[in-house]
């Protein structure tokens, strides 16, 4: 069993509104989703674009629940934009979460990304990084790591479908070349299964690397039929190719027990976007919820 004192369990937005595909979940309110996290047993959440942007705005309607915030997306873009356009925005996004309270920070590379575009994600269109690109990009994590931990923060980077850091070899490549002490691993289960990789593979070789941990599943009748049709992520995403743990193919039992033989300390957030007008957003977060309890004591 997982720790209690050292693990906390949250949920994302992503069920209950989706930041890219608005139509998604348009209906749901803040308040609503916040509220139906809390009912459901979470201790936390990330971000989403219905929040109120004003930390002194937002962090009240948290406490009256008992949430906390535990981690929010941002996107750099080494690969596109000087370095400076990337660290600007860092600075506000930090200090914005450590106005929250907040001690992770989850950074995407979306620098010529295809994630948000009408291409097979699962064909050659991704970013490819040339070595001049993997310099720019590890050494822009690397500052940006010493910018969080300025603040008493860390650094986590999310691996993701249609970036250049969605495969095994990618992920070591960036471990590879950024200062262990300042740039960790944010774990994503279903992005790793979407990418054709073993996510208890690459825990066992990261785990003391990891930092933050989104458990999504994956539904693997939909994937079969999004690689065989070339599928955008978002259209993978709006056909139900995500879902939430205990609901898909992912065996998560080992991946648990990897993390308590390494003591993990930190958050585990449930994050699954799918369409709450086919998968009741509250419904499906008591699921995952009731799963987890009975998979690991939280």
């Amino acid at each position: 069993m997982l720790s209690k004192e050292h693990v906390q369990l949250g949920i994302a937005p992503i069920g209950w509104t989706n930041d890219d595909l608005p139509d998604l979940g348009g209906e749901n309110t803040f308040e609503q989703c916040i509220s139906e996290m809390a009912l459901a047993g979470y201790a936390g959440c990330e971000i989403g674009n219905k929040y109120p942007k004003d930390p002194a705005v937002l962090k009240p309607y948290l406490d009256i629940r008992g949430l906390t915030i535990c981690n929010a997306w941002f996107s750099s873009l080494f690969t596109s934009q000087p370095y400076e356009v990337t660290e600007q925005a860092f600075i506000a996004h930090r200090d914005r979460l450590h106005a929250l309270g907040a001690k992770i920070i989850g950074a995407s590379e979306q620098g010529n990304s295809i994630q948000g575009k009408p291409l097979n994600v699962f064909g050659p269109d991704k970013p490819v990084f040339t070595q001049m690109q993997w310099h720019a990009v590890t050494e822009g994590y690397n500052r940006l790591g010493q910018l969080a931990r300025d603040k008493g923060m860390t650094l986590t980077i999310h691996h993701h479908m249609g970036t250049g850091i969605q495969t095994l070899k990618e992920i070591d490549t960036l471990m590879d070349m950024t200062d262990p002490d300042l740039v960790y691993l944010l774990f994503d289960t279903g992005h790793l299964v979407c990418a054709g990789e073993d996510p208890a593979a690459v825990l066992q070789k990261y785990v003391q690397r990891t930092r933050h941990v989104h458990l999504k599943d994956v539904r693997s009748q939909v994937l079969a039929q999004a690689q065989q049709e070339g599928w955008s992520f978002l259209h993978a995403v709006r056909e139900g190719m995500f879902t939430v743990p205990g609901d898909g193919s992912i065996d998560f039992a080992p991946l648990f027990a990897m993390l308590k033989e390494a003591d993990y300390r930190g958050w585990m957030v449930v994050e699954a976007e799918q369409d709450p007008a086919k998968a009741n957003p509250f419904a499906y977060a008591v699921k995952a919820r009731q799963y987890i309890r009975e998979q690991t004591g939280l």
